[in-house]
């Protein structure tokens, strides 16, 4: 019986998928099927043949397989690799190669033999490029065929570099990037424009031969890409898809990347499910979605022709459930985000008392505060509540190099003007121009250069804090130690870094903290920023009676907006709030224009949050609820 309902769970999709509770898990499931087949070839005297991906995807598996060899005595002598792929052209030694990526993550660990490490050759000359793949496919061929290969997934869809238009029984070749791939890749080299635009790649017809296809995907930024490649039809243009034709594939997910698989994100749809407050409210929302309808007028007949008969028959009426719904919804929406005093605030989002709170705002860059929640933080600035920022990082690696020279050529100038010594910052302006002539892509800046780009953002954030309304003593930089390493790759967080979130909390007692929710950052500073708020907040949380009163919201910025149903604070901003918002967002000049990480997105962070909250309002309006111009949205967090 158990193995039918998961059958019914499961009829969407296409392939076998196993879904973790997160990465770690999952990770070390690979790693150890992978030893497990080692050991089993040792045993008979035989090679294992392994094919093997790069990415941030497998370094934990990596990370297994190294601690498996150094702690369980794992040797790797019997061990042939295969990699799937390299950038062309690409030298072996340099930082974005796929060769030092093994190295660094597996191959200098391990007692593997160099020799049998087999990695695409990026040096080639163009015309041995087609010799070198026949010889690829033959050498893989000569050992026996992959025993295991290793798969990720890139939002194109593509596995290794097969973008969409590869064929299912397509070789190792010479292949071009799609524009995708290359933005994605490209804070990795320093910008889009330093990304090779070729790839040398096995073929999907390559990876098919393998006796067992593993594909692992972590994080939502992967959820939509999943959905298709193991729901979708089959197609050239998400080539993960050919996947589906394979008996010996299996999908390895953890729970975000398995977000969006109907089983978990309509589960009503293949099964009877325990309708509890957040499911009824996702469900009615989504049903009101599909049929375009506002709540108020979803009928009976909808929800039994649409999966929904068993909510309709344990919580029924149908018109009774709208009703429950569509109230939740509009006691969300408050112009009062700081609590509105002397009100009744059972049906409110946030407190009544007191009616005056101590607020602190997290950015994790300087700019993610205004962005984010610019309409909310004037209006509890406007509304006396006593309103801090803080900037956890200096945003320091999101400057362009002119910027900064044109920063200190205008201390130049002015120290001239008002005849005051300049030599030592004329010779500073000569040592940063002649580093960034001959500056190489991502090559970390001078420390005075990263000092000079982080200046610059701080007298940005300073200038649109006091838009906002705030004294320069309730404006806080923090400098989070893990950001300052002067790279796209962070430091680890550390002590010292809960340590200062700690004794900033502690010196203002808030009542309401705000953090940033946008775990979907492809650069990954917001969860870590987050995470390093909610330690600091549960190590407090010990010792200081004020935190029981402390509420945290999330709030999202310049990604994704949360899901209708999910939202627990609603801010309607006006039409004169909205430009105020904007006004905000223009103090950070040099995030405007054309940002140097500015994600897939090419509109400018103000059209993007303008465009958000007006997406949030309509999505309101839709279900029926008032009509705003704009909205911003919050979820309170339970630490």
């Amino acid at each position: 019986m158990a193995r039918l309902n998961l059958l019914e769970e499961t009829r969407f999709e296409k392939l076998p998928v196993s879904v973790f509770e997160n990465p770690k898990a999952a990770s070390l499931s690979v790693a150890h099927r992978i030893g497990d087949l080692i050991r089993e070839k040792q045993k008979n005297n035989e090679q294992a043949v392994l094919g093997l991906a790069t990415g941030a995807t497998p370094i934990a598996v990596y990370a297994e397989l190294v601690r498996m060899h150094k702690e369980d005595g794992l040797s790797f002598k019997n061990v042939t690799t295969f990699n799937l792929d390299e950038y062309y052209p690409m030298q072996p030694d340099a930082a974005q190669s796929y060769v030092s990526f093994m190295n660094d993550h597996l191959f200098d660990h391990i007692d593997i033999d160099k020799n049998n490490v087999n990695i695409p050759d990026g040096t080639l000359a163009l015309e041995d490029i087609p010799a070198f793949c026949l010889a690829y496919e033959k050498k893989i061929g000569d050992m026996g065929g992959l025993d295991i290969q290793i798969l990720g997934i890139g939002r194109t869809g593509h596995i290794g570099f097969n973008e969409p238009g590869s064929a299912p029984n397509s070789g190792t070749r010479l292949v071009t990037l799609d524009d995708l791939t290359r933005r994605d890749a490209a804070r990795d080299f320093g910008g889009k424009s330093f990304v090779p635009t070729k790839a040398i790649t096995m073929g999907i017809g390559t990876i098919f031969k393998a006796r067992e296809i593993i594909l692992m995907a972590w994080n939502r930024k992967k959820a939509s890409i999943i959905k298709k490649a193991v729901e979708g039809e089959i197609s050239s243009e998400v080539p993960a898809t050919y996947l589906q034709l394979s008996d010996n594939v299996e999908f390895i997910l953890d729970q975000d990347a398995a977000s969006q698989l109907t089983r978990f994100d309509t589960p009503w749809l293949v099964k009877d499910c325990i309708w509890d407050e957040v499911l009824t409210r996702k469900a009615v929302i989504w049903l009101a979605n599909t049929l375009q309808k506002p709540i108020l007028k979803l009928t009976e007949d909808d929800f039994n022709n649409h999966g929904m008969a068993q909510l309709a028959v344990e919580k029924g009426p149908v018109y009774n459930i709208n009703i429950h719904i569509f109230n939740k919804l509009q006691h969300t929406i408050t112009g009062w985000p700081g609590g509105k005093p002397n009100a009744d605030d059972s049906q409110r989002p946030e407190r009544a008392q007191p009616a005056k709170k101590r607020v602190v705002i997290f950015s994790p860059h300087p700019d993610d505060d205004v962005i984010s929640m610019g309409g909310t933080f004037i209006r509890l600035v406007d509304q006396q509540h006593d309103v801090h920022v803080a900037y956890q990082t200096s945003g320091n690696t999101a400057v362009w190099d002119d910027d900064a020279l044109r920063f200190v050529e205008f201390n130049i100038d002015f120290s001239e003007k008002m005849g005051m010594a300049q030599q030592g910052m004329k010779d500073l302006y000569q040592n940063m121009r002649t580093f960034i002539e001959q500056k190489q892509p991502n090559q970390v800046d001078t420390p005075e250069i990263q000092s000079v780009k982080g200046l610059i953002r701080k007298g940005e954030a300073i200038a649109g804090a006091r838009y906002c309304g705030l004294e320069d003593d309730h404006i806080h930089f923090m400098a989070l130690p893990f950001y300052e390493s002067g790279k796209s790759q962070k430091n680890p967080v550390t002590d010292r870094d809960v340590e200062l979130t700690m004794e900033l909390l502690q010196k203002i007692k808030p009542e309401q903290v705000f953090a940033a929710g946008d775990f979907e950052d492809p650069h990954g500073t917001h969860i870590v920023c987050f995470n390093i708020i909610l330690t600091a907040l549960q190590r407090l949380a010990k010792t200081e009676s004020w935190v029981k009163d402390c509420w945290l919201w999330l709030y999202r910025g310049a990604w994704l907006e949360f899901e209708t149903y999910e939202i627990e604070m609603a801010v309607p901003l006006s039409p004169q709030e909205v430009e105020r918002k904007k006004f905000a967002i223009f103090k950070h000049q040099s995030q405007k224009d054309r940002a140097v990480f500015p994600g897939d997105d090419s509109r400018e962070f103000w059209e993007r949050a303008e465009d958000r909250n007006r997406e949030t309002a309509q999505a309101y309006d839709n279900l029926g609820l008032a009509e705003y111009e704009a909205m911003e949205a919050f979820v309170r967090y339970k630490f």
